[in-house]
């Protein structure tokens, strides 16, 4: 691992200059590296005797200096920046094991968390109220038990994972699409900053100044699938790039999760389809640690004390509580399975509120989860 331009090793140095080449392949340059039975750095270094194969010069034409420029001016701008190159010590093992790996990590914050065991959750944009909110616990379980969430940053179910990591006091990787110096989207700054802040890392195989394109995120996401124990999918339409990560992850042997939804939520669509070709089946976060032999977590605690549920365990609350589904449920709904005026409901579902059990939406009413 390298902070700084005048640490970097000619190892480092020619892996940097490598990695710039994006029209090229990086297992051409693995390929490259093998048939020559040479280090990166002895195609810098050439014997004047012992000229390259065309092939080989070809590859190198396309390494941009600018690139490398930029990125040892980040590398340099602060003690938090850091870059590792594939086959020193510090790279990740599982991410060795795919057919293109990232020559280059540029890592911002704690970089060891790459070599931690991680659960990769994903899901869509647009999600759901329920879908973040499950999205929020199931990570910080998770980060409860040391294990660290990644994901990508992006809106809905990407940033709930990032925050419920941190609610539950754990770390987290935010897996980018952009240069390591950029934020995206923007209005994640502070998300961004709450990452590092909490000793997590942010990670990108893209260079400083790259902007986000959209071939950028499947790249991205077989980092996320390849780095995780296995990925969790919250929420996804059929035809989504959720279901790419997870197909991803199947496809180099790790565990997919999926967490079923109503059949009328076209978002739980893609987690069903999942389900149906053997993702596991998930509705607590024990099923996950079932699934990785982790010891379970032991039953939740209610979520409000004594004191706020007197008033709450009449026969009329409880049953007003039974008419608030988890999905979204309409007041005068929840005012006619209860058998009482819309007002009255109202106000007995703020007391629901206050302790956690409901949350108020567009629309009317969800029940949270657990209650």
């Amino acid at each position: 691992m390298h902070h700084s331009s005048s640490t970097l090793s000619k190892n480092a140095a020619a892996w940097l200059r490598l990695a710039s080449s994006y029209s090229t392949a990086t297992k051409k340059w693995l390929a490259l590296l093998a048939s020559l039975s040479c280090r990166p750095e002895d195609l810098f270094n050439v014997n004047p005797e012992r000229s390259l194969p065309e092939n080989a010069k070809t590859l190198l034409n396309k390494v941009c200096e600018k690139s490398v420029e930029k990125a040892l001016i980040w590398l340099d701008e602060a003690s938090e920046n850091k870059m590792i190159t594939f086959g020193c010590c510090d790279y990740p093992d599982m991410l060795a094991s795919l057919d293109n790996p990232p020559l280059v990590i540029f890592v911002k914050g704690n970089a060891s968390l790459l070599q931690q065991s991680q659960i990769a959750m994903v899901g869509s944009r647009r999600a759901s109220f329920q879908g973040k909110k499950t999205a929020e616990e199931m990570a910080a379980a998770l980060s409860i038990k040391g294990i660290t969430v990644t994901s990508g940053m992006a809106l809905g179910i990407d940033a709930a994972s990032h925050k419920g990591a941190l609610h539950g006091c754990g770390k987290t990787i935010a897996v980018m699409g952009t240069g390591p110096d950029s934020i995206y989207p923007f209005k994640h700054k502070s998300l961004h900053s709450d990452i590092l802040a909490a000793e997590g890392a942010i990670i990108t195989e893209f260079f400083p100044g790259i902007p986000a394109k959209a071939w950028h995120f499947p790249r991205r996401n077989r980092i996320i699938a390849a780095m995780s124990l296995g990925t969790l999918v919250v929420e996804a339409k059929i035809q989504s790039g959720t279901l790419i990560t997870a197909n991803m992850a199947a496809d180099l042997g790790r565990d997919v999760f999926a967490i079923p939804g109503s059949i009328f939520n076209t978002h739980a669509q893609g987690c069903h389809w999942l389900i149906q070709q053997g993702a596991k089946l998930v509705t607590n976060v024990n099923d996950i640690f079932d699934e990785l032999a982790i010891e379970a977590l032991p039953e939740k605690e209610s979520r409000c004390v004594e004191s706020e549920k007197s008033e709450l365990n009449s026969l009329a609350t409880d049953k007003l509580l039974a008419s608030v589904d988890y999905d979204v449920t309409a007041i005068d709904v929840i005012a006619q399975r209860g058998s009482m005026p819309v007002q009255q409901a109202m106000a007995l579902l703020l007391e629901y509120e206050l302790c956690g059990l409901v949350t108020a939406v567009p629309g009317g009413y969800i029940k949270l989860r657990g209650n």
